[in-house]
């Protein structure tokens, strides 16, 4: 008999809580544009240009978000905050992140880990990651060393390459609390 012949109806049908842990994978990348603030992780990183969207445009939060929305099954980030809700307006990153959160504690879920990569040409973000890796843990209240942010170019490939867009990529793990 295999694996899922073994599992009972009741099982798969049973809480969250049943999971010993879930993972999820978030993503998200927005266009550079003059006279914005770059924000990444929370932290207001100097650069001559900002990311362009309806909330601060934190792609690395964004997918932080997405990671843990998708590894307790409620959706993403675009379903539970839409760009179409005023009250998201220019809303901080760390302000999403804290949401996103409380929305997967009310799941019976709390945060193990963070794994996230930056994905940009320029600046250079290694001096800003230790700042970001406490911004992150203190908004979601675990020990710094559960985060892992890490940063990449594109050897000037493709629109990230090219100065015109920034992304991040980040997996979550997430357990029963």
């Amino acid at each position: 008999m295999g694996l899922f012949t073994q599992v009972s109806a009741p099982f798969l049908e049973a809480s969250p809580k049943a999971a010993v842990m879930r993972i999820g994978v978030g993503y998200d990348l927005h266009r550079l544009v003059s006279g914005r603030p770059l924000m990444l992780g929370g932290v207001k990183v100097p650069h001559d240009k900002g990311l362009l969207g309806h909330s601060d445009a934190d792609v690395l939060i964004h997918a932080a978000c997405d990671a843990l929305l998708g590894a307790a099954g409620m959706g993403d980030i675009g379903r539970r905050f839409p760009d179409s809700d005023p009250a998201y307006k220019d809303i901080a990153g760390p302000k999403l992140l804290s949401q996103t959160v409380t929305m997967i504690k009310s799941k019976c879920f709390g945060v193990g880990n963070l794994d996230a990569t930056i994905v940009a040409q320029e600046p250079k973000l290694a001096p800003y990651i230790p700042q970001m890796e406490t911004v992150i843990a203190e908004t979601i209240a675990i020990p710094v060393a559960c985060i892992n942010i890490k940063a990449t170019t594109t050897e000037k490939i493709g629109v990230i390459g090219k100065g015109e867009a920034m992304a991040a990529l980040c997996v979550a793990l997430i357990q029963p609390t």
